[in-house]
């Protein structure tokens, strides 16, 4: 299976409906003590979590393309993917609450939470399909022990 939209340019696209619903719509605007740094402590961490999942891939020597998930040669389950089965898309979910915060409108929410929903159906299911055909009863029992996404 070939996926058609790379995972970056979902989170960009969710991105900028965020910044349009911000500009367009000026209710839900929100403002707290330690914003920013709860921004940057997302941002980072999102950071830190895509590094690491990437490293670990390509110590394992699998691929990283989202776009061809049939290319993979190695079920990853150790480190952050002891944690999550999806940690790289995990981080653009930090980038994209960073962003949120950073934007203050509490209706951004809701479209990270669509973000969320457009992984799971479009990218992340075809992925665990191939997963399965590939790796079998190993990669149910990493389902089975291992969260999608926390």
């Amino acid at each position: 299976m070939k996926m058609k939209v790379p995972p970056a340019l979902v989170m960009m696209i969710f991105g900028g409906l965020m910044y349009l619903l911000d500009k367009y719509l000026p209710v839900g605007e929100f403002e707290f003590f330690g914003k920013r740094v709860l921004v940057m402590l997302l941002f980072g961490l999102g950071i830190l979590v895509i590094l690491i999942s990437v490293i670990q891939f390509f110590i394992t020597k699998t691929t990283v393309d989202p776009l061809n998930p049939k290319k993979t040669s190695n079920l990853v389950t150790n480190g952050v993917y002891k944690f999550t089965r999806n940690p790289m898309y995990l981080g653009m979910l930090l980038f994209l609450l960073a962003f949120g915060l950073k934007l203050g409108n509490a209706f951004n929410t809701l479209i990270a939470a669509g973000f969320v929903s457009y992984m799971n159906r479009f990218q992340i299911k075809p992925e665990e399909k191939v997963l399965k055909e590939t790796f079998g009863k190993e990669y149910n029992i990493y389902r089975k022990l291992t969260r999608r996404w926390f």
